[in-house]
């Protein structure tokens, strides 16, 4: 039976300073808590129904009621497991590779999303700058489907990490470069910036190339993409 406390650390974690102060995070779903279990991250505790298997063998669990599960759950059909997570050792951001870097992002969505597709196309850091959306709020969790435990996410702030950058800075932006006719590094850094108002002007200062995916339809009427769906279109064309 779940105790007075547990219920209230997992509520709890559903709050950015819990988490940072427990150093915790939550995912549901068999699909989310089986990809976290076979990776390096460390289970604190899971929760689950008599209808989950536990094939990881995990030992610190606690079999919970349908009806417990729902107390808890932020799903309206919670999915027979929930866990608690520790949240790894901060690591410095690193200067190498293809690096996706976020000014201000705040949809949890999209962030999971671009987790997601940074783990699809082979990029090893992501990193935040200070205002982005937390990597570990509970949608962001559910909408990386697991990429979260296999990528760098790394929060700094924007501009010290760009003065030390000596390898080519792309930003995207409308007034840009048509991203299918220019020559992409490999070895560089991508800025994607806030839903609302791109880019901010103290980073944009460090760009060295504006990048933009030109628009085809007729009517030239939606006026921007939506920020995950940028990043899907620009990470491929970096790894054509």
């Amino acid at each position: 039976m779940l105790s007075k406390n547990q219920v209230k650390l997992i509520h709890g974690l559903k709050k950015k300073k819990i988490r940072k102060s427990e150093q915790l995070f939550i995912a549901e779903g068999i699909k989310v808590v089986e990809e976290l279990l076979g990776s390096k991250l460390k289970v604190h505790k899971l929760f689950f129904t008599n209808a989950y298997l536990n094939p990881f063998n995990v030992t610190d669990y606690q079999i919970i009621t349908e009806k417990e599960l729902q107390l808890i759950s932020d799903f309206s059909s919670p999915n027979q497991i929930l866990g608690i997570f520790e949240i790894p050792p901060f690591k410095e951001p690193f200067h190498e590779g293809l690096t996706v870097l976020l000014d201000e992002v705040n949809d949890p969505g999209n962030l999971g999303t671009i987790i997601r597709l940074c783990d699809w196309f082979g990029v090893d850091q992501l990193v935040c700058s200070k205002n982005t959306a937390d990597c570990y709020n509970q949608k962001v969790v559910q909408a990386s489907m697991g990429s979260l435990a296999r990528l760098n996410v790394t929060y700094t702030d924007a501009v010290s990490y760009l003065k030390n950058e000596k390898r080519p800075v792309y930003g995207t932006f409308l007034n840009g470069a048509n991203v299918y006719r220019t020559q992409l590094e490999q070895d560089a850094v991508i800025i994607l910036g806030n839903e609302a108002n791109g880019i901010s002007k103290p980073v944009e200062a460090y760009v060295t190339q504006k990048l933009t995916i030109p628009q085809f339809g007729e009517n030239q009427i939606t006026e921007s993409l939506n920020v995950a769906m940028a990043t899907a279109i620009f990470l491929s064309e970096f790894r054509r």
